[in-house]
Order: C-alpha cells, then structure tokens, then sequence
C-alpha cells in the first residue's frame, strides 16, 4: 500500500494528513513511478490554503524524483527502470506521496551525475532560475540584480548563475546566519531587510543610480522597495508572493518612479513547449552536473513530517532547498 499526504479542506499545516492510497496500474499515457525524494516548495502553501484552488479532498506536491516501476499504452519517453524528475502546476499535483500514476509527458530523464535527491531539490527551483537567467531580461556582464529571499532555493541558484554571467548581486536576507550563506553563493551584498531601509542601501550600493532588474518573491511587503531599487527604465519581475497578494496600483506609479517595467511570469508558460523546456532543463542540469552550481539541501524530512515542513517554511526557517526524503 502506497502513502500520500492530503488535505480535505483548505487551511494551515494542521489540514495536512497522511493517507494509505491505492496506487493501480497506469494506462494510456502514463507511468507508475516509485518516489525516492520530493520536492518542497512554497507553492505547496498556496494550494493548501486555498490561494490556488484545487477540488477537495486532493493531494499536495508538484515536484518529485524516483524510478519508473510499470509504464501504460502509448508511452515512448521513458522505460521501466529510468530515474526521472518533474515538476509543473496541477498536471503533477500530488507529488507527497510514496508512489503515484503520473502522466509521462512532464517527466525528465536524470542525466549523469544528478541522483533523485539533488533532482527533486532543483527541478522546479532550477527551471524556474533557468528562465529568470535566461528568458526575462538580456544580462549582460556589468549589470545589477536585486534578489529577494537571496538564501531560499531560487536565490542560491540564481546567485551563482548570476556571478556565472558576470553581474553584480545585490541580496536582501532576514539574518546574519542567511547573509553568510547568501554571500557563498555569489552574493556580492547583502541587505538584512529586517532591519535596514533596502531602497536607501541599493541607491548607496549603486552610487544613486539603483539596479537593472529586481527578482521579487516576496510580494506585498516588499513591493514598493523593489519599484523604489530599479534604475530608469528598469525591470522588477513578481515571482512570488510569499508575504500576499501584491495590492492594486495605478500603472502611473511606473512612470512617477522612471518609467519602470513589471511583469509576473509562471513556471508554466515557460516550460510548455517540449523543447523549450528541454533547452533550460539541459542548461541547469549541464551546470549542476559540472559543479559550476551547488545545490544545497539543507532540510531533509519524513513525508509524515508534512505538517512541521510546511510550518518551518512558512516561518522562514529553512534556507537552500527541502526535500522529503522516502
């Protein structure tokens, strides 16, 4: 009997429950895979409280690694006995779980050198460096970034991305214990937002002129010193919205602040092309495999641990990347 973490109702951590499921054979399409590690993420909160809707009761989890253990009809991707790893939105929801049926078109074959640990700490948190580093904005050597959540597991890979790219990182982080680690991953400064004006130390940093782009995953607190750190005609990407919704505001702010740009990107939209997704899933795996980028793994936890995961990370606890381990 397979095991899965569930919730039947959206609230806090409390909602979350481990379960005996019936897993079954895969049909047309799909694979039975065999988890040996699961990814979490702060997405996970939004669909058990509710921000992403999901029909009750549901599973939780959108990024594991494991071993293809029976494949169904029409599926040529992969065999049995592959390593794979994936990530998505509600076509992978479900990952906390010992073993699952999945579709076979969002997995990825493990390359060389990257086991299912690694794998399901960097999936989600790789690609979606992979398209900031590579899609958004054309970085070229010399230029600045602003990095919010600098130590969490998208800052630490971005950070050493970035220093791969030759700019200059600017990281903003709630510790002394998070600003040593920013700083060994690529940081070049540091910002404890805690306790210091960050818009007044970018503009210091920057000699007044600010940054070239900010990476903001913060959201509502944060927002208006990510707008108040860009350079003229500089960009401020959304990329989460860890504190809340960011309010309503008059697009006239973007030019009284020099006419600035924002935009919001989704994993998704950038990873729906097969061979788009191919492209950046190469390009991070290429650099992981290579020791140009670490992946730390910082917490590890038992999927019955569901509920303190997701209470460590809602409380900021966690740096790097966290995973279940199976």
């Amino acid at each position: 009997m397979a095991s899965a973490i569930r919730f039947h109702e959206t609230g806090g951590a409390d909602v979350l429950r481990m379960e005996d499921v019936e897993v079954g054979e895969p049909g047309a399409g799909q694979v039975r895979l065999r988890h040996e590690a699961v990814g979490l993420n702060f997405a996970d909160t939004y669909f058990r409280n509710g921000t992403y809707p999901v029909p009750l009761p549901a599973g939780i989890g959108v990024e594991a690694a494991g071993v293809v253990e029976a494949v169904g009809a029409d599926v040529s991707n992969v065999v049995i006995g592959d390593k794979v790893t994936y990530t998505g939105f509600l076509n992978t929801l479900g990952a906390y779980s010992t073993e699952r049926l999945i579709a076979a078109a969002p997995l990825i074959k493990l390359p060389a050198g990257i086991d299912c640990q690694t794998a399901a700490a960097m999936t989600m948190r790789g690609l979606t460096s992979a398209y900031l580093m590579r899609r958004i904005y054309p970085f070229k050597a010399g230029d600045t970034l602003l990095l919010h959540a600098a130590a969490g597991g998208v800052g630490l890979i971005v950070s050493q991305w970035a220093k791969l790219l030759g700019l200059t990182v600017i990281g903003t982080v709630s510790s002394e214990e998070k600003a040593a680690i920013a700083k060994a991953h690529g940081c070049d400064h540091t910002i404890n937002y805690s306790h210091e004006d960050v818009a007044k130390q970018v503009r210091e940093l920057t000699n007044g002129v600010g940054v070239n782009v900010v990476f903001d995953s913060v959201g509502k607190t944060t927002f208006m010193s990510s707008l108040d750190s860009l350079k003229r005609r500089g960009l401020l990407v959304c990329v989460g919205t860890a504190s809340g919704p960011i309010d309503g505001f008059n697009p006239q702010l973007l030019a009284m602040k020099g006419s600035l740009y924002i935009t919001r990107p989704a994993l998704a939209d950038y990873i729906a092309d097969p061979a788009e997704k191919a492209e950046l899933a190469a390009e991070i795996f290429g650099h992981v495999a290579a020791g140009r980028i670490k992946i730390e793994i910082n917490q590890r936890y038992a999927l019955e641990d569901a509920v303190q995961a997701h209470r460590d990370l809602e409380a900021r606890k966690t740096t790097g990347s966290s995973i279940f381990v199976i």
